[in-house]
């Protein structure tokens, strides 16, 4: 599962956690990335000193058999920079969660401030998708998060049934407190899923931005819109 962050993306991994089939990984690469980068974000070097910083070693273990059914991966599409080697993807179905940009920049900004268009991740995504179409000669699977807020248990269903695989109602709920998965950075980035039970309603008007932010968020629109014409429609 591809995606920016603050796109739905730990609910949606705690969701497929909850089905009892499905082995979950927190954004495989992002000790990875921060390695390779040098990029300055919260919890920098617990994250290194936590999680795996080789991205050889991390591509191997996306592609090696869990011990369940499923195997759920949540990636951020910031992590995979170009000098990482792709070849792994070819071996999963990668599939694209997106939300509307303006979302996404309200709920990053709080976290941490004066993000860039390269911190969301929608060029990323959008190069992403392009790279897996040439692949299958074909749209992946792309699944917008308004939709799973605005009626969880039908988009779901739909997502599973594209997926090929079982839909259940476990998928809906889940523990308050967080998971075992989780990665390091929880704590900075997880409060209101941790918090949470489930999906939240469906998300109301646009938040108002600042006009930096705004334009933030008309830089990313397009390839958000670009992605949003292949969406799983429920």
């Amino acid at each position: 599962m591809w995606s920016g962050p603050r796109n739905l993306s730990t609910a949606l991994m705690y969701a497929f956690a909850a089905r009892g089939d499905c082995t979950v990984w927190d954004e495989p690469f992002y000790a990875a990335y921060l390695a390779a980068t040098g990029i300055d974000h919260p919890m920098r070097a617990e994250i290194i000193a936590a999680h795996d910083p080789d991205p050889a070693s991390v591509a191997l273990a996306c592609a090696a058999p869990t011990d369940q059914p499923l195997f759920y991966q949540k990636h951020m599409t910031v992590h995979m920079i170009p000098q990482f080697d792709r070849a792994f993807m070819r071996s999963l179905t990668n599939v694209f969660l997106i939300r509307h940009p303006a979302r996404v920049v309200a709920s990053y900004a709080k976290k941490r401030e004066g993000p860039t268009l390269a911190d969301i991740g929608f060029v990323q995504q959008a190069d992403l998708f392009d790279e897996v179409c040439q692949w299958l000669g074909h749209a992946p699977l792309v699944i917008d998060s308004a939709e799973i807020r605005a009626d969880p248990a039908r988009a779901l269903a739909g997502l599973c049934a594209a997926l090929g695989i079982s839909w259940t109602e476990n998928m809906l709920h889940w523990p308050a407190g967080g998971h075992a998965a989780d990665g390091v950075w929880a704590p900075h980035w997880y409060g209101a899923v941790h918090r949470s039970t489930g999906f939240e309603a469906a998300e109301g008007p646009f938040p108002v931005l600042s006009a930096d932010y705004q334009r933030l968020s008309d830089q990313a629109l397009p390839f958000y819109e670009r992605l949003a014409a292949y969406r799983l429609r429920p």
